[in-house]
């Protein structure tokens, strides 16, 4: 370990592997060096990909392969074809960071005892403006936006904030990065929850058959997002989260047991 490596990042490297994965960048050792790339290149040409500095990684993580904007770096849809060398392992801390930024220093706060989590109601009940309204869901309404939000086809830190009737993320299918509070992601998405939960409902009745097509069919809308939507745009019915909040629901009405399946 380099003299004047960061402490914090060091405990948090000796987490992972040889080759270290985060999220969804891996650290390739080439001796006492690193060449990061996305998870996809692994195997991929050095010459197939396109060099970039540690500087430029930020510029890297802002945009998805279809040059969407990322307001969620956590989010799994970094864009891939890139590798960036690293000399040490101070310059891959700072590179790391320019993709995760926060990552290895949450990563230490949450293995304080005990560590420095929140919860739902506790962050709400300090919001205050548009958001205010977010602290009104009930716990029913607080869990659907919890596991819509924070699915790993969504995010993939791991949640450690408490929300009513969730456990905290498992490892299995998120990464070390530790996520201590809701994001601003999730805030929008409560808010926008509660809006609509103030309208009126429709009342119709659908036969099991024609609640698996719906079921389908907000599958198939999960699976091929539409390409002109904004990550945070809540307003657009086509948002991802609104349909994994819609899906979630169907699952419930077909199973009382569905809605309540961990991510």
């Amino acid at each position: 370990m380099l003299p004047n490596l960061n402490p914090t990042f060091g405990a948090y490297l000796a987490q992972l592997d040889r080759d270290p994965i985060v999220a969804q960048i891996i650290a390739l050792r080439r001796g006492s060096t690193f060449e990061l790339r996305h998870i996809d290149d692994r195997d991929a040409e050095p010459d197939s990909l396109q060099s970039v500095s540690i500087s430029e990684l930020r510029e890297v993580a802002r945009f998805t392969d279809g040059r969407a904007f990322r307001p969620l770096k956590s989010a799994p849809n970094l864009q891939a074809g890139w590798r960036c060398e690293t000399a040490n392992q101070e310059e891959l801390e700072s590179a790391l960071n320019r993709v995760y930024p926060g990552a290895s220093a949450d990563w230490l706060a949450a293995q304080a005892a005990p560590p420095p989590v929140t919860s739902y109601r506790d962050f709400t009940n300090r919001q205050s403006g548009m958001y205010r309204n977010t602290a009104k869901l009930d716990d029913k309404q607080i869990g659907e936006v919890v596991n819509a939000v924070c699915h790993p086809r969504f995010c993939l830190k791991q949640r450690l904030w408490m929300a009513p009737g969730l456990p905290e993320d498992s490892l299995k299918n998120k990464s070390l990065i530790a996520c201590l509070e809701p994001c601003a992601l999730l805030l929008e998405c409560a808010r926008t929850t509660f809006r609509m939960e103030q309208k009126d409902k429709l009342s119709f009745s659908l036969s099991p058959d024609d609640a698996r097509t719906v079921q389908s069919a907000l599958q198939r809308a999960l699976n091929h997002p539409a390409k002109d939507v904004r990550e945070a745009d809540f307003g657009s019915p086509y948002n991802p989260r609104r349909i994994e909040l819609a899906l979630r629901k169907i699952e419930s009405a077909l199973s009382p047991d569905a809605g309540n399946v961990e991510n």
